[in-house]
């Protein structure tokens, strides 16, 4: 049987590791949610004014608005 010191260690280190576990798990659930929102195109209507965004490698759009084909901005 453990002693009261040795019981603590375990249990701290067990509380540790999941929370460790915890923080990689969700750490790399926003990096993908991240990667996600970070591969579209940006495009911005001439028509009606309207920010819109597509698929990365689109290089024309049509608006959602109005549907008014237009081309992705370039920074």
């Amino acid at each position: 049987m453990l002693d009261l010191t040795s019981a603590v260690v375990v249990y701290l280190t067990l509380l540790g590791l999941m929370l460790l576990g915890l923080w990689f798990y969700y750490d790399r659930r926003e990096h993908a949610r991240f990667e996600v929102d970070r591969r579209k195109a940006t495009f911005h209507c001439i028509r009606c004014d309207a920010l819109y965004t597509a698929a990365i490698g689109t290089e024309l759009a049509k608006c959602p608005r109005c549907a008014h084909e237009n081309s992705r901005l370039k920074f």
